[in-house]
């Protein structure tokens, strides 16, 4: 795995509210509130609204650093002053292509404004994000429903595009985390055929899911905080810092044909009326 290095630019947003009250005499005085200071430099946002060609918006660097002035943004991602976390808040409405359900969500991009330049697992890469669900819709059956919160997700290059004809970069994503009724729960691909041809590989139909793995710890809607480690033929984790997850071996060894690009925010997993959550992050940094 490659040196890691940090990126640096931290985008705080201003947010404080000065006035003049009867208490004060007049004076200008201005209330305590705590600053959101998660860098948006590498990060593209999607929300469940439509833009102008129908489809879900995006809004990229440098309009997302004003995101909190935002009208479009402001119903989806904005800053919380009570505790300094940028607020995903997400319920059935747009959706991206290929999928059926609707997002608040941040998408990496390495060359800030720009989908084009993404890692492989032999790059290397480390996510780090401390969140939390405090606020999450039901189902008819009384539980709760899902959200995705972080991702791994993969991507197809041009070339690999083309040599298979497909209609878009798009491929499978090799990780997702969800919050699953109060408990980390992970998903990961894994490949059907093992002899599969490097071509062969590159069709989203070579890829099934495993039965996933769930952390003992019941986080709830309080904070906690996730860590994901990718190395060349290795991935990991991570919960608290203290519960582990690895995976190895072919499956993932054969992943690093494909390239690859963060997620983190919220996924909302139902199409179900009236169905909403919110997901707050606190830290959020990527290091290659």
């Amino acid at each position: 795995m490659k040196q890691l290095t940090t990126y640096s630019l931290v985008i705080i947003a201003t947010f404080f509210f000065i006035g003049c009250t009867p208490e004060t005499g007049g004076k200008t005085a201005k209330s305590k509130v705590k600053l959101p200071t998660i860098d948006l430099t590498h990060w593209k946002v999607t929300i469940p609204t439509a833009g102008p060609n129908g489809k879900a918006m995006e809004v990229s660097p440098p309009e997302i650093f004003d995101f909190a002035n935002n009208e479009a943004l402001k119903p989806f991602m904005y800053p919380d002053s009570t505790d300094g976390s940028i607020v995903f808040h997400a319920f059935p409405a747009s959706t991206t292509a290929n999928t059926k359900y609707s997002r608040s969500e941040l998408r990496e991009q390495m060359v800030s404004g720009s989908n084009s330049t993404n890692w492989t697992f032999a790059d290397g890469g480390y996510l780090r994000g401390k969140l939390s669900v405090p606020q999450i819709s039901k189902g008819e059956d009384g539980k709760y429903h899902r959200t995705i919160v972080m991702q791994i997700h993969g991507r197809l290059t041009n070339e690999q595009r083309d040599k298979i004809g497909a209609k878009d970069n798009n491929a499978p994503p090799i990780l997702k985390i969800y919050w699953d009724k109060g408990y980390v729960r992970v998903k990961t691909k894994i490949l059907k055929d093992r002899k599969a041809t490097d071509e062969e590989l590159l069709h989203k139909e070579a890829w099934g899911d495993d039965y996933g793995h769930t952390f003992e710890k019941y986080v709830g809607h309080g904070k906690f905080t996730l860590e994901v480690k990718v190395e060349e033929g290795k991935m990991s984790v991570g919960l608290n810092g203290v519960e582990w997850k690895k995976y190895a071996g072919k499956d993932i060894e054969r992943w690093g044909i494909f390239e690859n690009y963060f997620k983190a925010g919220n996924y909302l997993q139902t199409r179900d009326e009236g169905a909403y959550a919110m997901v707050k992050y606190y830290e959020l940094e990527v290091k290659h």
